[in-house]
């Protein structure tokens, strides 16, 4: 279990995610955060800044937030449904997030409104043609990683020995 936020214009601005995510903190519980999917309000960075799980999204994170995210260990999780169906034009910095050592999940971020997507191979194929993920990263995207941005990494997310 997460907290998890969308910070965007359309939605909560910077400080008032801050103010969840100081309430989340103090109940214990992790956070999560939808960020940078519209525009750059350094979500990235806010997610670094309180050690968030995952960011998702993250089309309009520069170089400061993919920085921060590598530095706090937070997942970034890419949604080629959502960019593909919001007809939203520009892609995630992965090279970036390549540069700085961000791992990156992949998932469908399934809702009706902005990503009907229910195919976890639909998803992988698309990270590919799309962003120009590697297979490898794009099955560690849908395995490990995606394990790693819920905290389960520790109990799923990788085939062991044994």
């Amino acid at each position: 279990d997460a907290v998890d936020g969308f910070c965007e214009g359309i939605a909560f601005s910077p400080e008032q995610m801050a103010r969840v995510f100081d309430a989340a903190k103090a109940a214990g519980l992790p956070v999560k955060l939808h960020a940078d999917q519209l525009s750059n309000l350094h979500g990235a960075e806010l997610a670094a800044r309180y050690g968030a799980l995952s960011a998702d999204h993250l089309e309009y994170t520069d170089d400061a937030g993919a920085a921060a995210m590598a530095k706090a260990g937070t997942v970034a999780t890419i949604l080629p449904g959502a960019y593909y169906f919001i007809r939203e034009t520009k892609k995630p910095p992965i090279g970036l997030f390549r540069q700085h050592g961000v791992k990156m999940a992949v998932a469908t971020d399934n809702n009706p409104g902005t990503s009907p997507l229910t195919s976890l191979l639909l998803t992988m194929n698309m990270a590919a043609t799309l962003f120009g993920l590697t297979v490898d990263e794009c099955l560690a995207g849908v395995t490990r990683e995606a394990a790693r941005a819920l905290g389960l990494l520790g109990e799923t997310g990788t085939l062991e020995a044994g």
